[in-house]
């Protein structure tokens, strides 16, 4: 079960993170998000990740050169695009040498014809609720054509007692959390992150 532990903000809860068996961190460079750090920061709090996890530099429909500027000033591996990016956008991101994400809402997914779906197979998805960040799951049921063939992620109000039953209904890649590992909005708990990691690895 591959895992991302998403929006950290500090040296504590990457060391969290890292220490239980992330796969990938996330840092959100989104505009308006209570958890967006600066392109600087996630540089400072990248050198303290080993080789083998990934960094993930998360945006939303922001200018792809805005966005591998950024990304190459953080030193990420991964870009995550988390807005209306187009399968030429993934390219730019990978011709720039990044790895590379692409994040829909569950709506927005069910909602490509299946020739679309095709196109992305090729490329690594990750589903997530209508308003990501916010702490709410989807019903897999809107999925009419089923889940996504190859690598994806599953996201959107996942948290330490659910994720387990979660991965095991759905069978994703992967799983993605962010607010389900905070005591509040936007701080993450070092604690539920290392609670969360445990119980998908169960599942693994």
């Amino acid at each position: 079960m591959y895992i991302k532990i998403c929006g950290l903000q500090t040296a504590d809860t990457v060391a969290a993170a890292v220490d239980a068996g992330a796969d990938a961190i996330g840092f959100i460079f989104s505009p308006r998000s209570p958890r967006t750090i600066t392109a600087e920061l996630a540089a400072e709090l990248g050198r303290k990740v080993p080789v083998g996890v990934e960094t993930v530099g998360v945006f939303r429909n922001q200018p792809m050169d805005e966005v591998l500027d950024m990304a190459r000033k953080a030193a990420v591996t991964t870009v995550q695009l988390h807005g209306d990016e187009s399968l030429a956008d993934m390219a730019s991101v990978h011709a720039a040498g990044f790895k590379a994400l692409r994040a829909f809402s569950a709506d927005a997914y069910n909602n490509l014809s299946r020739d679309e779906k095709r196109d992305w197979e090729s490329e690594r998805i990750l589903l997530d609720a209508v308003e990501p960040g916010a702490g709410f799951t989807f019903d897999a049921a809107v999925l009419t054509d089923g889940t996504p063939n190859g690598f994806w992620l599953l996201a959107g109000g996942l948290n330490p007692a659910n994720v387990a039953a979660a991965a095991s209904a759905m069978k994703p890649t992967g799983v993605d959390v962010s607010s389900g590992v905070e005591s509040s909005r936007g701080i993450k708990d070092e604690q539920l992150i290392r609670d969360f990691i445990l119980a998908a690895q169960t599942d693994s």
